[in-house]
């Protein structure tokens, strides 16, 4: 099933495939399954992905959300603020999750080898149990560069690096989270010809929130380039969408999103309307591969999709799938 998903080419194929998954996960997944029994639906009644029901993300907090009887070889967790209960991924096959990010990037930027990767992650990298971490240590370690690698508060390296890197006319991904990006900005200013900056987000209290327009503006003056990229993933997914500027999110071929209403979560909207996110995420076989997010957005035309912010946590029609 692993070559058949990451063979997608259009959305016929992706549509038998999610149908499939469905069908696996219903069958090997008793708390999807047992969500799916309290709405009454069941795979033979189910003819398009709009019909298949997204379990909500926060289950991966309560409950074990897993496919398979095989043994879990890695467990990531979120990040969570102090007190606050933390999601938890169980991965049996951590060659899904490798699979899907080499090909996503790929599929996006071209070969890793092309890169030096460097990545300003002080928040991941104080704690254990990231995938982002996961995936940028393999990231760096396939880029095969000496000059690749992580950055918590050597700041004054990374940022001679960057310049260095710059002169030699080198391709340089910087991948980092936003407070960190920001708070080298206030050290100095760059001009990087052929440098991608990627921000993961993350303020988190560590600075005064801001709109994504004044962000990446801040950002695009102090490093010196046209657009700022942005990586969208999470601890439940195993595929991450990428941004080339804007705002503006493309999935790669075995991932999709869709948008739900926010006073009907069963309710799937057409594009350009805004609502809660729903992702298909089919590199998530042996987990969950449809999860109703608590991001608010608009899928376009396209399929590309923007995130315009989260529910409020006391909302209860941002979390209204958890009382059926």
């Amino acid at each position: 099933m692993q070559k058949q998903i990451f063979s997608i080419s259009n959305f016929t194929s992706f549509e038998e495939c999610a149908l499939e998954v469905f069908k696996h996960q219903f069958e090997n997944n008793s708390v999807y399954r047992s969500f799916c029994d309290l709405l009454y639906i069941h795979p033979s009644d189910v003819k398009e992905i709009k019909e298949i029901p997204f379990l909500p993300i926060q289950f991966f907090k309560t409950h074990k959300i897993i496919s398979s009887k095989e043994q879990t070889q890695e467990v990531f967790t979120s990040s969570g603020t102090t007190g606050s209960s933390t999601s938890k991924h169980m991965v049996t096959d951590i060659s899904w999750y490798q699979k899907s990010y080499l090909k996503a990037f790929e599929y996006f930027y071209g070969d890793i080898k092309n890169y030096t990767v460097l990545a300003l992650l002080p928040n991941y990298l104080e704690r254990e149990g990231s995938s982002l971490i996961y995936m940028m240590s393999d990231l760096i370690k396939k880029s095969e560069k000496s000059a690749s690698g992580f950055y918590l508060d050597n700041t004054a390296e990374l940022s001679e690096k960057l310049k260095t890197l710059n002169k030699k006319g080198e391709k340089v991904l910087l991948v980092g989270v936003t407070f960190a990006l920001l708070d080298l900005l206030e050290k100095e200013s760059f001009t990087l010809e052929n440098t991608i900056i990627m921000e993961t987000g993350g303020m988190k209290g560590r600075r005064k929130e801001m709109t994504r327009l004044e962000l990446h503006q801040i950002l695009k003056k102090g490093y010196g380039v046209s657009a700022i990229h942005s990586e969208y993933g999470m601890t439940e997914l195993l595929s991450q969408a990428y941004s080339k500027g804007e705002g503006i999110f493309a999935c790669p071929p075995w991932m999709r999103m869709l948008t739900r209403d926010t006073e009907d979560a069963l309710t799937i909207l057409e594009n350009e309307n805004t609502g809660g996110l729903n992702v298909i995420d089919l590199a998530n076989y042996n987990s969950c591969s449809f999860i109703a997010t608590q991001d608010l957005g608009k899928v376009r035309i396209d399929n590309t999709f923007e995130v315009l912010g989260r529910f409020d946590h006391s909302d209860i029609r941002g979390c209204n799938l958890m009382v059926v």
